[in-house]
């Protein structure tokens, strides 16, 4: 996809109309209404689509054609709509995907691609069948932190790259988010390796231009959930966060106090019963707070990584080991959660505003090269104002106006989704095996040879290095 020079206004269907949708709900009503135009929606809540309804009245705006979602193939060829963007929940996404292909349109889907081998093998096949596009998103590969560390690798100052680690840290208001809602489900959200991790593997399959080989996962519920709570002795709690009580509880979150949580989530209880803060020390919650993973990748780097979902403080650490040298990516989202915290964001980088920095953990981020026989140099990076860090205005501009000539390569194809989910379904087939897992015995159907050496890729790199 290049970037359109065209008039034609685009016609779009957006399904899922909760926190993430609001991104591109903002865009379509905003900066893209010129090329962009929302002519359907849907959600399995229909209060919500009343409260959405509601805000673009408010700045003028028509309501889009309700989409019935057990009819989204023929409501996308009869309304001609030319793109669907899917921001439903991970388990909810093969079947709308496949849906929105087979009625006519592309596809603009959040990550992850999917939850599972058999999503990614359905999605496969409706590629195959109908020709029509998928274009998955990847916001990080767009945040100039990130994309200063692939420039280092792709100008090969650190040479070949023989390993990673990687350690990304979630802190208790963040990380605990995904114990509140329906992410605390392996069978609604694939668990953290593939809803939240695909992000990284995703990163570090593009750094690396490279692709997984073989995974070896281990990890647990290690801090979240009744049993950890009983085993702490910490007492009997509010099966939710929105309740009346004399004490504030720093893990609680009270819909109450964040006018986009109440109006999307705790005003539409009553339509659906989904609830959006329940106690991440209830029952029933069966993916992992703590995972270890290795990864060997096609061209011979491996890859140690790691994922906290309690930390005190939010952030990642990146260092890549290469023939000529490391490179090392440093990273403070969030300095530290207080009790006392109020109305904290829960993902302190979302809305390109972080909680103030406390003691000596300062948020900001800094990238460092050393060469062989080399003192360090601190590469800069730019500052830019937004969501994740400029990321999600940047990625907006390529969904809507097509990939711009990048020779980074940040906007993601459906295959680049794939990649990355690969690593987090192979990661939870080890987990429940104990066992190493070849990434090339997930079974992916026509996505298959996604996972195929990068030997074209890998060879501009290779002469570059060479000279």
């Amino acid at each position: 996809m290049t970037r359109t020079t065209t008039t034609r206004t685009t016609r779009y269907a957006l399904i899922g109309t909760g926190g993430r949708a609001q991104l591109y709900l903002t865009a379509l009503a905003g900066p893209y209404a010129t090329t962009a135009e929302l002519v359907a929606w849907g959600d399995t809540n229909p209060g919500r689509l009343d409260w959405n309804e509601r805000r673009l009245a408010e700045a003028g705006l028509a309501a889009p054609e309700r989409i019935d979602l057990a009819a989204v193939a023929a409501h996308v060829a009869r309304s001609r709509i030319d793109r669907v963007i899917v921001t439903a929940p991970d388990h909810a996404h093969a079947d709308l995907v496949v849906a929105a292909l087979e009625g006519g349109a592309d596809v603009v889907v959040e990550k992850p691609l999917t939850t599972d081998a058999e999503g990614v093998r359905r999605i496969a096949d409706a590629v195959e069948r109908t020709g029509r596009d998928v274009v998955t998103t990847f916001n990080y590969r767009y945040s100039p932190r990130n994309a200063a560390l692939k420039q280092v690798v792709a100008d090969g100052r650190i040479g070949e790259v023989t390993s990673v680690h990687f350690e990304w840290l979630l802190d208790t208001s963040h990380g605990a988010d995904y114990f509140r809602r329906w992410h605390r489900l392996k069978e609604s959200s694939g668990g953290l390796l593939v809803h939240k991790s695909s992000h990284h593997f995703d990163l570090v399959n593009w750094w690396l231009a490279d692709v997984p080989a073989r995974v070896y996962a281990s990890g647990g519920l290690r801090f979240y959930g009744a049993d950890n709570a009983a085993r702490r002795g910490l007492g009997a709690r509010p099966a939710r966060g929105t309740h009346d009580g004399a004490d504030r509880d720093p893990f609680a979150l009270d819909l109450r106090e964040h006018d986009l949580l109440r109006g999307l989530y705790l005003e539409q209880e009553v339509h659906d019963g989904y609830l959006r803060d329940q106690d991440v020390f209830g029952p029933g919650i069966d993916i992992e707070d703590n995972l270890s993973v290795v990864v060997d990748y096609a061209r011979g780097a491996t890859m140690t990584y790691a994922l906290n979902a309690h930390a005190p403080w939010e952030g990642y650490t990146v260092a890549l080991n290469g023939t000529r040298g490391r490179a090392e990516l440093s990273v403070v989202e969030r300095g530290a959660v207080l009790a006392d915290g109020g109305t904290r964001p829960v993902d302190p980088t979302a809305h390109g505003d972080t909680a103030p920095d406390e003691g000596l953990r300062r948020t900001g981020e800094r990238l460092v090269v050393q060469e062989h026989f080399g003192v360090a140099h601190e590469v800069p990076v730019p500052q830019v104002a937004g969501g994740h860090g400029g990321a999600d205005d940047a990625l907006l501009r390529d969904v809507f106006l097509g990939a711009a000539d990048d020779e980074l390569g940040r906007a993601a194809s459906w295959l680049d989704g794939v990649r990355a989910l690969a690593v987090g379904v192979a990661g939870n087939a080890s987990l429940a095996s104990g066992l190493p897992v070849d990434v090339r015995d997930v079974a992916l159907g026509a996505a298959q040879p996604a996972l195929d050496a990068p030997t074209v890729a890998a060879a501009p790199r290779r002469a570059a290095l060479a000279g």
